[in-house]
């Protein structure tokens, strides 16, 4: 029932919309960096337009070092034909497939992106696809509105995350959906992407890397925000040219995400 994520059939291209729909991913940002959590972000999805060209699994993620060169594990869908003003409740029948995603982000351009006041265009390059999506209805994990499995993400065979893709999730894809066409109908074949995956630890702390026996992150941004807060300063470096990227989930049919990076 998979279908390979280059197939035209699926008639992606057109439309890419990132949420971040794991609010603990954004308050350790805010932590972080000393700045109180809205109380709206917590009942009104972030999202941004993102670059609808994307890669396949295996291609090179492309930046020079001083760019801040990450990765971000997320769940994505693809939708049919999604009118304008859209109900939440009719958006979660409008959700055909499910796939993975990898979200580069260049960090150390995105303050300066940001500052401008005006969103993200350089900081965010093309995102990789899982080799497949699946459909929802042969989706294992999937409960009609978010996904429940264990995104793994490991750099150099190192695990970095093994975080619940089902949990910490505060907007599921109907409302990130219902979120994204409010002012705007969406074509077939659009993307919605997750954001980065987040969890809080079992004591309702900010994580634990999983050599600690914790689930640990689903990018490395998240890790550096959690040394900070703990120990006053990031440790973890990001990526370097020669790094790889490895991005799946345990027993799902997507497939691997495995890059390499390099410099332009």
């Amino acid at each position: 029932m998979k279908i390979a994520t280059d197939d035209p059939a699926l008639g992606l291209g057109h439309t890419f919309l990132d949420g971040s729909a794991y609010v603990n991913h954004v308050e350790l940002v805010r932590k972080a960096r000393g700045a109180a959590m809205p109380d709206s972000f917590w009942t009104d999805p972030l999202m941004y337009q993102g670059c609808s060209v994307f890669l396949r699994p295996d291609a090179d993620i492309v930046g020079e070092v001083a760019w801040g060169i990450d990765c971000e594990a997320e769940v994505a869908v693809i939708t049919d034909d999604v009118p304008i003003g859209v109900s939440v409740a009719d958006a979660a029948g409008l959700i055909r497939y499910v796939m993975l995603l990898n979200d580069v982000s260049l960090r150390g351009l995105i303050p300066d992106e940001l500052g401008k006041g005006f969103g993200f265009v350089q900081s965010k390059p093309p995102s990789a696809l899982s080799p497949f999506a699946v459909p929802v209805e042969a989706c294992e994990g999937w409960d009609g509105r978010r996904l429940n499995g264990v995104m793994c993400v490991d750099i150099n065979g190192v695990p970095l995350g093994r975080t619940e893709a089902g949990q910490d999730m505060t907007f599921d894809f109907a409302q990130l959906i219902a979120h994204a066409a409010k002012t705007r109908p969406l074509p077939k074949g659009s993307v919605i992407g997750s954001g980065t995956v987040s969890n809080k630890d079992a004591d309702g702390g900010p994580g634990r890397p999983v050599g600690q026996g914790g689930a640990g992150y689903s990018c490395i941004a998240e890790q550096r925000m959690v040394e900070t807060i703990l120990q006053g300063t990031p440790r973890t470096p990001f990526l370097k040219p020669g790094d790889r990227v490895e991005i799946w989930i345990d027993g799902a049919e997507f497939g691997t995400i495995s890059q390499t990076v390099r410099t332009p």
